[in-house]
């Protein structure tokens, strides 16, 4: 249910009605824009028949909202969701892109390909400290050494950091480091983690699962914006079907569908899309070509070398050329990197 106020409702009507939906047992869920103010109901809202909330101060409107997803929902937000990390504003006109090492190696290497991707035009470092692996005796990333390593890395190139949380335990000391916190596929459903993190104030990347259809992973992003965090960057990266010339096949018409039912930024991981380093370049022209907010790459200084997903990763020079590449492709849909 939301209830929209009237142009002239004061803050005390507001708050009034906030109260009073408090007082029912209900969550209500603010949502304060240029002209209007607008407050989800989360909970049993039949109980509201009973209230007349059409009468309360203030109130303009009462109307249902009919996805199963309610906070997420355009029904719920008509504008678009920018989200500032550091200065870096995704969901807006400007596209970013996000690049850096599938997995922390060394510092060394790190900062190299740190300082490499700002200098093409990325303005956000991921790389993973804690890596999630189908198999267990794979590499499974260097843990809080690794975080250590982000940070020295962000410290010397003014980067903020993406990487991935994989256990609830480990929340507390990845928000010590990390600007966004990202949920990986195999994770998306992971309702427990969902709703930690979104107890938190950053930042969250959500990954589209291996099998997930777009409602899945709205409703993830739900639990998340339920617990309060509605700072959230939905990710696709590729789902698994029949096909096998590719790792995962890359649902480009996601990003498009994702912007008509929801508020939330939308980035496209083309990477783990398709699984070979080559055709990253073409699904990321393809991607911002179809309203994608940004883009979240692999680069590493020697793929061949590397403990997690080298066939898939670009080397800065070939990362160097693809920034230019899509600053084109950018202009071309009226947006700007």
């Amino acid at each position: 249910m939301i209830v929209v106020m009237s142009p002239e409702a004061t803050e005390q009507e507001i708050s009034h009605v906030v109260q009073k939906i408090k007082s029912l047992g209900l969550t209500p869920h603010a949502e304060k824009g240029e002209v209007r103010t607008v407050i989800a109901i989360i909970g049993n809202v039949a109980i509201l028949r009973e209230h007349s909330p059409e009468a309360w101060p203030g109130v303009e409107n009462v109307m249902p909202i009919m996805k199963p997803y309610k906070l997420v929902s355009r029904e719920f937000q008509k504008h678009d969701t920018i989200i500032d990390v550091k200065g870096v504003k995704i969901g807006g006109k400007q596209v970013h892109v996000m690049a850096g090492p599938c997995s922390v190696e060394t510092k060394e290497g790190l900062i190299s390909v740190a300082k490499a991707v700002k200098a093409s035009g990325a303005t956000i470092l991921r790389g993973g400290a804690f890596k999630p692996r189908t198999s267990p005796y794979a590499f499974q990333g260097l843990g809080e050494e690794g975080l250590k390593y982000l940070a020295d890395a962000s410290a010397a190139t003014g980067l903020p950091i993406v990487t991935e949380l994989m256990d609830p335990r480990d929340i507390d000391i990845i928000c010590r480091y990390a600007d966004i916190i990202q949920i990986g596929a195999r994770n998306m459903q992971n309702f427990r983690l969902l709703q930690e993190v979104g107890k938190t104030d950053k930042p969250i990347v959500l990954k589209r699962g291996l099998s997930a259809t777009i409602l899945d992973l709205l409703m993830s992003a739900e639990y998340i914006a339920s617990e309060g965090n509605r700072k959230i960057i939905l990710c696709e990266r590729g789902i698994r079907t029949f096909e096998t010339a590719t790792r995962n096949t890359m649902d480009i018409s996601a990003a498009p569908v994702l912007k008509q039912l929801t508020h939330l930024p939308v980035i496209i991981d083309p990477s783990h899309g398709v699984g070979k380093w080559d055709l990253v370049a073409p699904m990321s022209k393809a991607s911002i070509a179809a309203g994608a907010d940004g883009l979240i790459i692999e680069v590493h200084q020697n793929p061949e070398d590397a403990l997690c997903d080298g066939p898939q990763s670009l080397k800065p020079t070939k990362f160097d050329v693809l920034m230019k590449e899509l600053k084109k492709v950018a202009e071309a849909v009226g947006r700007s990197m």
